[in-house]
């Protein structure tokens, strides 16, 4: 069997590239950052480099034709940005990489999403996976929700699509980094006497997710499922020790929540005027993450994926800072 795993280059892809180089599967990464290809090459894996916003029809390499299952990492992940660059990596993208699995006849499509195309501006615990989604908070949970669909309308390629929750761990470039990075700069923000929480998915967990999703039997076929930690914690104790292992103390801000959603409005919509459309310092959708408490109900993963997160955020935290002072 080899695997194809897209994505290879980013934070959760690369992870499960040697998940599969370990379990002995051979695997195959496509990835577009030349330095994080190059590295993983020279650590031995099978890499192509490409981006998937183009057809895979144009990549004469050989080992593609003996793909017979693939992991869909590759994503444009971020709270703000401009449509069209999302609607390519996320969409134009899938929709490449389906064409080239169908074509190749693949035996499973494990297609990453995101719990991000059900957050709403409200209180959401237990989530389960068929509930009513709301209007897309921005324009990445809009076009991973049409990455969903496009994949689900693929029955020929066996899919299981998975929505892993705030992943974190060693080699993180996104969610602990942001969080940091903001407290070094500024008081966080306390909204609604500090109700936040969330359950966040340390990388590893995932990966066993995808790891059970790529063999798991046919009734998990053309279905969703939730993946988390499981533990629903308050934001502010996920901040206060993700900073205290960066060795740096948090501080907090209480903050009425409604004015600091239109001034994040304002600024969203002035970053759109500029060029560049750079991101604003801050956005709807991170003060969001701020002011409400979320989860996912994981029974399906359990009941039908065979699957059950094992890393305590404690635990998680330990291999993500271990060996280093900061992230």
């Amino acid at each position: 069997m080899v695997v194809l795993v897209t994505g290879a280059s980013g934070f959760l892809g690369s992870h499960v590239l040697r998940r599969l180089a370990a379990s002995g599967t051979l695997a195959l990464g496509l990835g577009r950052d030349a330095a994080r290809c190059a590295a993983l090459e020279a650590a031995g894996h099978r890499i192509i480099r490409h981006d998937l916003a183009r057809p895979l029809d144009g990549v004469f390499d050989p080992r593609l034709s003996k793909v017979e299952r693939i992991i869909h990492c590759a994503a444009l992940s971020a709270p703000f940005g401009r449509l069209q660059d999302f609607a390519a990596a996320n969409v134009t993208a899938t929709r490449s990489l389906l064409d080239f699995a169908v074509r190749q006849g693949v035996s499973r499509f494990v297609h990453i999403s995101s719990p991000s195309v059900c957050f709403a501006f409200r209180d959401q615990l237990d989530l389960v996976e068929d509930a009513a989604l709301p209007e897309p908070v921005n324009h990445y949970a809009l076009t991973k929700r049409e990455a969903e669909r496009i994949v689900l309308a693929a029955p020929a390629v066996h899919p299981v699509v998975l929505r892993p929750r705030g992943i974190y761990g060693a080699g993180d470039r996104a969610l602990l980094p942001r969080l940091i990075k903001a407290a070094k700069r500024r008081p966080l923000p306390l909204f609604r006497g500090g109700r936040a929480a969330i359950d966040l998915t340390h990388v590893d967990d995932v990966v066993d997710a995808v790891m059970a999703a790529l063999t798991a039997p046919r009734e998990t076929e053309s279905k969703i499922f939730n993946i988390s930690g499981g533990e629903v914690l308050p934001v502010r104790r996920i901040a206060d020790e993700a900073c205290a292992r960066a060795g740096i103390g948090a501080r907090w801000r209480p903050m009425p929540l409604m004015p600091a959603m239109l001034a994040a409005g304002l600024m969203e919509a002035v970053a759109l005027r500029l060029p560049g459309r750079p991101e604003p310092p801050v956005t709807r959708y991170g003060l969001g993450l701020f002011a409400y408490a979320q989860s996912l109900d994981l029974s399906k993963a359990k009941r039908v994926l065979g699957w059950a997160p094992k890393i305590s955020f404690e635990q998680g935290l330990d291999r993500t800072f271990a060996g280093r002072a900061t992230l």
